[in-house]
């Protein structure tokens, strides 16, 4: 579906492309710190990607007495799907074309660089930095990763990956850490595109190594039983997570692609649809799950999966994603010693599913679709958890996560013999509305569940005026902040979903919403005024709107 076009961003899943000697002369780093308590340092506030802030001058008690305190309109119209960083006080956040440095207190803009590309993304998507000792990291529409110093936004290295073209682009905010950047490419929808991930050098952008999700050879190359077309799918377009103490990378891949044509794919598709743990100094594979098989409804493994250790001591993965269900995983059974045998085309362990729990319609789930007619189902092609996914609150030991209500109708093609050329869209449905279409905007609406991170109990859920897209915030103040496709911000009481205060931006909601302090002042950040050729509510301006106490 073009929603899925440039959002994505790849894995690797067994080549490793870097000589193993040029790991090994990668000098170790300290080990990951926790980020200070007022920061938002990586798109899910820390590497483990549990979006959780440990902030409480805005609690319960207060929460009522918000207001807007600032805001940067933004001088372009954009996706604005980013997630917000926060280091020291200062906002940074990017579009597909733009970087951008705010001060977190009034707003002000501190610099921005614009990076125009010969090859812009066709959704004009971008979803952020990482940031590390004082550089921020980000990909771009032409198969670039850059550098940049927070201080003026200069470009400190710009490395071409050798993933691009046609159909290619690094939209996901990437990981930083250990003196490794990690990232992947989007454009798995389209003919011939696979996903792959990157290692890179922080210091200067070399690539240490390099993983691809499907396979050149061995048994999970022969998931791909169909040789007549071009594998396909298996890319990303959100951001990774990282276990710091075992130096784990958890990367999330998308569907295969046709996305609804099975027949053009049979088998597995092996390494698509999976979460997959990669040796983080190595790029080996050490292993998967892939939890959804044979797709045929374009429910790619799209969200960060979120890193857990719960009250109980469970070290689990909350896997939030677009088939509307949140997956747990048991994180335990991962180590780096557990990866496949040296024999060759061995399969690496797979990682196994504790719980799922339904957090958005699910309808003619498992229905064949047709040559004949429009067949449908829920989650639709727009519909499920998107890019953000499940955020953990170590106060109430709850799982928060946003999701979409949104059903599609679909008929694939009859010609089964025309494939696209090398990096076109492919979805394997007839042309237009009548093979894809969806129901009618004003009747999807959105949800969020919070759901009990030892057993996969749903413990509450709220039903929200507009699909939810934005990222889910929980904080030690026992508030959950979030927003909604029509404009409108929530902030829940962690403990049951009361919905303790709202408030209208104007504007349709899709990015990062992020708890930071500035001059002392615990702030609420959130990126608002998503244009989308595939999302309702477009907007005739981007903002970064800041909220506190007065």
């Amino acid at each position: 579906m073009p929603h899925n076009l440039f959002r994505r961003a790849g894995l690797g899943a067994m080549a490793i492309v870097a000589s193993l000697a040029s790991c090994r002369t990668h000098t170790a780093p300290e080990p990951v710190e926790s980020p200070a308590a007022g920061d938002w340092p990586a798109y899910g506030r820390t590497v483990a990607g549990d979006r959780f802030s440990p902030l409480g001058q805005i609690d319960r008690s207060n929460v009522g007495r918000l207001r807007e305190i600032c805001s940067y309109p933004l001088p372009e119209q954009a996706a604005m799907q980013t997630g917000p960083i926060v280091v020291n006080g200062t906002v940074y956040f990017t579009t597909d074309t733009i970087s951008y440095a705010v001060d977190g207190a009034t707003c002000r803009e501190r610099w921005k660089v614009a990076r125009h590309s010969a090859q812009p993304s066709r959704l004009l998507v971008h979803r952020g930095f990482a940031w590390m000792d004082g550089r921020l990291f980000r990909g771009t529409s032409d198969g670039h990763a850059i550098a940049i110093d927070t201080t003026d936004g200069h470009v400190v290295w710009d490395q071409a990956l050798d993933v691009r073209g046609p159909g290619i682009s690094y939209p996901m905010a990437p990981i930083a850490a250990d003196g490794f950047v990690y990232i992947g490419n989007a454009g798995g929808d389209n003919s011939g595109v696979t996903g792959h991930v990157f290692a890179l050098d922080a210091r200067d952008g070399r690539v240490v190594w390099r993983f691809d999700v499907v396979p050149a050879s061995g048994r999970a190359r022969t998931t791909w039983a169909n040789t007549r077309v071009p594998p396909s799918g298996g890319a990303f377009w959100t951001s990774f997570t990282y276990d710091a103490e075992a130096r784990v990378l958890y990367v999330p891949a998308g569907n295969p692609a046709p996305d609804f044509d099975i027949a053009l794919r049979s088998g597995d598709n092996l390494y698509s649809n999976s979460v997959i743990a990669l040796d983080a100094t190595t790029g080996r594979m050490l292993a998967y799950n892939q939890l959804m098989k044979h797709d045929t409804h374009d429910w790619d493994v799209d969200a960060p999966p979120t890193l857990v250790t719960t009250r109980g001591g469970r070290r689990i993965i909350a896997s939030a994603n677009k088939d509307a269900l949140l997956s747990i995983l048991d994180r335990s059974s991962v180590t780096r010693s557990s990866r496949a045998s040296a024999s060759a085309g061995a399969m690496p362990p797979v990682i196994p599913l504790l719980s799922q729990t339904p957090v958005a319609t699910r309808f003619n789930e498992r229905v064949p679709l047709s040559r004949d007619s429009l067949t449908r189902f829920c989650p639709g092609i727009t519909g499920g958890v998107e890019w953000n996914g499940a955020a953990y609150s170590p106060a109430t030991n709850a799982l928060y996560v946003g999701a979409v209500d949104r059903c599609a109708r679909v008929r694939l093609r009859r010609d089964t013999t025309a494939i696209p050329e090398a990096g076109h869209a492919w979805f394997g449905a007839e042309d237009g509305a009548a093979g894809i279409s969806g129901d009618p905007p004003d009747s999807s609406r959105g949800w969020i569940s919070a759901i009990d991170a030892e057993t996969g109990a749903l413990r509450w859920k709220v039903e929200a005026h507009q699909p939810v897209l934005a990222g889910v915030t929980p904080t030690a103040g026992g508030v959950v902040f979030t927003a909604d496709l029509g404009g409108r911000v929530y902030a829940l009481d962690a403990d049951n979903g009361h919905v303790l205060w709202q408030t209208e931006t104007g504007q349709a909601v899709g990015g990062g919403v992020v708890a930071y302090t500035a001059n002392g002042q615990e702030r609420i950040a959130i990126a608002s005024g998503m244009r989308s050729p595939i999302w309702a509510g477009g907007t005739t301006q981007s903002r970064m709107i800041v909220y506190g106490l007065k």
